[in-house]
C-alpha cells in the first residue's frame, strides 16, 4: 500500500528532457564565456536560465511522488526558462547579423540527428516518464551530456554556436510541452497525493467494516443481539445461513 501512495520518482537522470537540458546549460557556460561580455547582464542571465531548465526539471521529478501538481508546476518552470533563453540567442544572431538557421535547413537536421538520443528512447519515449522507471543510478550509455564539450561549442563560430543551441533548446521544450501534457493527463486519471491517501484509508476502512465468513459453512455473518439470559443485549456475529447454519462468532473475533 505505501508503494501505491508514494510512487517512483526521481528517475530525473533518464529523462530525454534532463539529458538535453543539461547539454543546454553546459553548452550555455562555454558560449557565454567565449562571446558574451563577463560583466554583462545578460551573461548572468543567460546562464541561470540555463540552469533553470536542469534544476526545475529534476526537482520537479523529486517532488513527484508527493504532489503531481508540483511536478507540473516545476516543469512548466523549465520550460519557460528554456524559452527565454532562446530569446536571448535569437538577440545574439539578430543583433550582430548573423544567420538564424531555419529549422529545416541542413545544419539544424544535422545536429538533431547528431543529438538524438537511442532508437528506442524516441519510438517510446518512455525516459520522459521517470517516475515509473526510477533508475536514476543506472549508468545510461545513450547520455551523451557527460562529455566534455559534447557540442563542439569551443571550436564552432559565434553562428553556428548559438544556433547550435538554439536547436536543442527549441527539441527539450518541445518534449517538456509533451512531458507536461502526460503529466497532466496522469493527473486526471489517478490523482494527487490527497487522492491517493484517501483512497487507500476507504481501503482499509471497508476491510475492517466487512463482516466475517462464517466458520463453518463460509457464507458471510451478521450482527445480532444475544435476546435472553445473563448476556442478554451482547452483540455476537451470526451465520445469514440460519437457521440451516447455526454457526456464530464473538463480536471481538
Amino acid at each position: 500500500m505505501g508503494e501505491a501512495m508514494l510512487p517512483r520518482h526521481g528517475g530525473f537522470k533518464n529523462l530525454r528532457t534532463f539529458q538535453i537540458a543539461r547539454l543546454v546549460y553546459d553548452g550555455t557556460v562555454i558560449f557565454c564565456d567565449r562571446f558574451v561580455e563577463r560583466r554583462s547582464r545578460t551573461r548572468d542571465q543567460m546562464v541561470q536560465a540555463a540552469r533553470s531548465g536542469v534544476q526545475n526539471i529534476a526537482e520537479g521529478s523529486l517532488a513527484s511522488a508527493t504532489s503531481k501538481e508540483s511536478e507540473i508546476k516545476l516543469t512548466n518552470v523549465a520550460r519557460a526558462s528554456l524559452g527565454e533563453l532562446l530569446l536571448d540567442y535569437e538577440d545574439f544572431l539578430r543583433q550582430r547579423g548573423l544567420r538564424q538557421w531555419h529549422k529545416e535547413a541542413p545544419e539544424a537536421q544535422a545536429v538533431r540527428a547528431s543529438y538524438r538520443m537511442s532508437d528506442r528512447s524516441d519510438r517510446s519515449d518512455r525516459s520522459d516518464r521517470s517516475d515509473r522507471s526510477d533508475r536514476s543510478d543506472r549508468s545510461d550509455k545513450s547520455d551523451r551530456s557527460d562529455r566534455s564539450d559534447p557540442l563542439s561549442l569551443r571550436t564552432a563560430s559565434p553562428e553556428v554556436a548559438a544556433n547550435t543551441l538554439l536547436c536543442l533548446i527549441h527539441q527539450a521544450s518541445a518534449l517538456l510541452r509533451n512531458q507536461i501534457r502526460r503529466l497532466e493527463q496522469d493527473f486526471l486519471h489517478q490523482g494527487g497525493m490527497r487522492e491517493r491517501m484517501t483512497q487507500a484509508r476507504l481501503a482499509v476502512r471497508r476491510e475492517a467494516e466487512a463482516p466475517p465468513t462464517c466458520p463453518q459453512c463460509g457464507k458471510a455473518m451478521r450482527r445480532r443481539l444475544v435476546r435472553i439470559g445473563r448476556r442478554a443485549g451482547e452483540a455476537f456475529w451470526g451465520c445469514t445461513g440460519f437457521p440451516d447454519c447455526r454457526g456464530v462468532r464473538n463480536n471481538r473475533d
